[in-house]
């Protein structure tokens, strides 16, 4: 199969990607056992999200916490990819799936499964030590996996990713030239430090320095911060800022997707 690039999956640069948080999913913690309620919010969701034209989704166990630091159980592989389906078929747009914590193997075969195109993975390559312990960057087995699939999904790799520290500070420039050139990444995500905090631009500029990749901002985005990003940013990804409030753990406020896509678009057309 002819291999895509970032630039196949969104033509008109610089996507805007809303992130879809499920609520609990079977064997969570905090499931309560109502299976149905899952669907209706995330095809909710998605229904405000495709009304105010959204370059891209993405999918995430986001309220399983606490999570597996990589693979997940295949009660929730089952749940990530029944949902998936569902919303593949409402949206037109690039849709990708986070199999948190770090289980990118999950995530590659769900997607390739359901026809998602890309996948979004924490630590790809190295070591980060976070609250589930020290994650494992499997590149390797990833990157075999979609050769044996022959699977087209992109892969989207954090860099010093948010909730976690690298195991041996390497440095930031370090850190991308491996993701680039030995992990083999498509795309590369810069966040804050923790879910809703704001990146920093330095940390942009650098990631940017050191590779060839398309660079996303992976949190904090506001209407009120994103023309600092948007000038050196490749895309940007936003959750916490379209919920109620802007707490991660609300749902989501169709007047604050309204009000960033107002002001991204001002962006575009300046």
């Amino acid at each position: 199969m002819k291999s895509r690039t970032f630039d196949d999956l969104f033509p008109s640069k610089k996507p805007l990607i809303g992130c879809v948080h499920l609520m609990p999913l079977p064997g969570s913690p905090s499931y309560d056992g109502d299976r149905k309620i899952i669907y209706e919010k995330a095809l909710e969701e998605v229904a405000i999200f495709n009304k105010y034209k959204l370059d891209g989704l993405i999918i995430e166990n986001f309220r399983d916490k606490p999570f597996f630091p990589d693979n997940i159980p295949a009660e929730t592989i089952a749940s990530l990819a029944a949902i998936g389906r569902e919303i593949k078929r409402e949206v037109e747009v690039p849709l990708g799936i986070n199999a948190l914590r770090n289980d990118a193997g999950a995530a590659l075969a769900i997607a390739t499964s359901i026809g998602a195109e890309f996948i979004r993975v924490n630590v790809h390559v190295g070591a980060a030590v976070s609250e589930q312990g020290v994650l494992q960057g499997e590149s390797h087995k990833t990157l075999r996996l979609r050769k044996k699939l022959k699977s087209t999904v992109l892969i989207f790799a954090d860099v010093d990713v948010k909730h976690a520290k690298p195991l041996v500070d390497r440095g930031l420039p370090e850190e991308t030239k491996d993701l680039t050139e030995r992990g083999k990444a498509d795309a590369i995500i810069v966040s804050g430090s923790r879910t809703g905090l704001e990146a920093k631009l330095e940390d942009l500029q650098v990631v940017k320095s050191n590779t060839h990749l398309p660079v996303l901002i992976g949190s904090g985005l506001t209407p009120d911060n994103i023309s600092e990003f948007y000038s050196e940013a490749d895309g940007f990804v936003v959750g916490s800022y379209f919920k109620e409030e802007g707490k991660a753990e609300n749902f989501v406020d169709e007047s604050r997707v309204k009000l960033m896509r107002e002001r991204f678009n001002a962006l575009k057309s300046e």
